[in-house]
């Protein structure tokens, strides 16, 4: 019996090479078909290169294509060297960045330099990746369904950009963080107003509603990169820092949550009647322990190594997540949202 899911892919940065992993596994599992997609920032550049790969060459063709696009953003098929040879551990490499001169200077540019100050020298570094993306392959009507997620500058508000809307434009925007690149700006075609846009994880990382449409299965799998919850209070600047990314990333999710959880509670308990409303059943896959112990530094920095061990880690998620709870799929769901947002 083959199960229909829908992915909500969240942002961050290179450690979207998690989601990599993930998807990979998935992707091997013929009891899965894929529905519906959602992404931000990472998650979205995950999910266009899946689209991409999915319309051309089916659940191959998709893996195939995500490969190739963590391949051309710095991971490499040799870098997960065995222990043995003694490759350092994804989570000592990190510690090691926070303190290395090339992150020490990206970080200082970050904080006292606009990029407009760069005035007609500027580009986008992950533009020359995106337009190899093949857009007739990822506006296509076939394969899964593709939302991507970006945060309206002027008016604060989340925008879904779906089907014909996708582009180059629409993945950079969704990826696109403020003190890093400029806002990435794109006609709408209902006010013929310019708009300019930045990361999506501001407002939905990713947004779950678009996978709440009526064609679309009530199972929503999400791929958690950034940790919910940490134990120990930040200390240095950089993970100051980080910590305010993740709790500000994480509230759009957790509000959609909060809400998915009481619509939950009035189906359930006959306040609504069954089918009035969607009542969708969420899972998550995560590797909090590994997130953790990383540090911003890997999710500005791609290593080779690191986005290397990062794909395994996935794989290994996804593989414990179908272990565990695939008989869930279509029939309840695997994480507690009561527990998760109070």
């Amino acid at each position: 019996m083959i199960k229909r899911i829908n992915l909500a892919l969240q942002g961050g940065g290179a450690h979207g090479a998690f989601t990599w992993g993930v998807l990979d596994r998935l992707l091997e599992d013929e009891r899965l078909e894929i529905a519906g997609v959602s992404g931000t920032s990472a998650g979205a550049v995950n999910g266009a290169a899946l689209k991409a790969g999915y319309s051309e060459g089916g659940r191959d063709g998709a893996r195939d294509r995500l490969d190739w696009l963590w391949e051309r953003i710095g991971a490499r098929r040799d870098a997960a060297l065995p222990d043995w040879m003694g490759l350092p551990d994804a989570v000592s490499m990190s510690r090691g960045m926070d303190y290395s001169p090339l992150f020490q200077w990206t970080e200082g540019v970050g904080r006292l330099f606009s990029p407009y100050a760069s005035g007609p020298f500027y580009t986008n570094p992950l533009r020359p990746v995106v337009e190899d993306l093949d857009f007739d392959r990822v506006c296509d009507a076939s394969g899964p369904a593709l939302h991507i997620c970006a945060t309206n500058v002027r008016s604060g508000k989340v925008r879904v950009f779906a089907g014909q809307e996708l582009s180059v434009d629409v993945i950079l925007a969704s990826a696109c963080l403020p003190t890093m690149f400029r806002a990435v700006e794109i006609p709408d075609p209902l006010t013929g107003r310019t708009e300019a846009y930045w990361d999506g994880g501001y407002t939905g990382n990713p947004a779950l509603f678009p996978l709440f449409a009526p064609q679309l299965p009530e199972d929503i799998l999400i791929v958690n990169i950034n940790p919910l919850e940490r134990d120990e209070v930040p200390r240095t600047p950089q993970d100051i820092r980080n910590r305010i990314n993740e709790i500000s990333f994480n509230s759009s999710l957790l509000r959609e949550m909060r809400a998915i959880s009481f619509v939950q509670r009035l189906i359930d308990g006959g306040t609504l009647a069954e089918g009035a409303m969607k009542r969708p059943r969420m899972h998550m896959i995560h590797d909090d322990p590994l997130m953790n112990a990383l540090t911003v530094a890997t999710k500005m920095i791609p290593l080779p190594a690191v986005m290397a061990q990062l794909k395994e880690a996935g794989r290994t998620a996804a593989e414990n997540f179908l272990e565990a709870h695939y008989d869930d799929l279509g029939a309840r769901d695997s994480v507690d949202l009561q527990e998760m947002y109070s």
